[in-house]
């Protein structure tokens, strides 16, 4: 069995009172949340910063304590572990990688919701989504908190 691992992040960026996710358009036609494989010694924070980098130039930071994983076979004999963190953008200018990147989006959850193709990317998005809110509601500081990551 081979076994695959990725990282990357729920991306999001507050405009005024409304929220709104990054969502890729990908060059092969599905849309997906920003993501890529781990390389070498890289931890998985790392790779999610090399990931975001890489496909949309962005500068994010980690809001503090949101961590998900999903697994999936993307092909026969092969289990892919993904790892998704929670990570807020202070602009929107991106520039999306042609190689692997189509468009880049920024919608609000209903839109964003809509345009993802896989149920498990909606699932992550969702539980992203009723963190932040839960954090603003309690502790709107810890909603910034940066994670303590190498």
């Amino acid at each position: 069995m081979i076994r695959e691992k990725s990282c990357g992040a729920v991306i999001w960026v507050q405009e005024k009172d409304t929220r709104r996710y990054l969502i890729e358009r990908m060059v092969k036609g599905h849309s997906s949340l920003c993501k890529g494989h781990m390389e070498g010694e890289e931890t998985e924070h790392e790779t999610a910063l090399r990931e975001i980098g890489e496909e949309t130039a962005l500068q994010v930071t980690f809001c503090g304590g949101f961590r998900e994983t999903i697994s999936y076979s993307p092909y026969p004999g092969c289990v892919k572990q993904v790892v998704f963190f929670l990570a807020r953008a202070d602009q929107t200018e991106v520039t999306a990688q042609p190689e692997e990147v189509a468009q880049i989006l920024w919608l609000p959850l209903e839109d964003a919701m809509k345009e993802l193709t896989h149920q498990s990317d909606r699932d992550v998005l969702k539980k992203a989504d009723v963190w932040l809110n839960e954090m603003e509601r309690k502790n709107p500081e810890r909603v910034n908190d940066v994670d303590n990551v190498k």
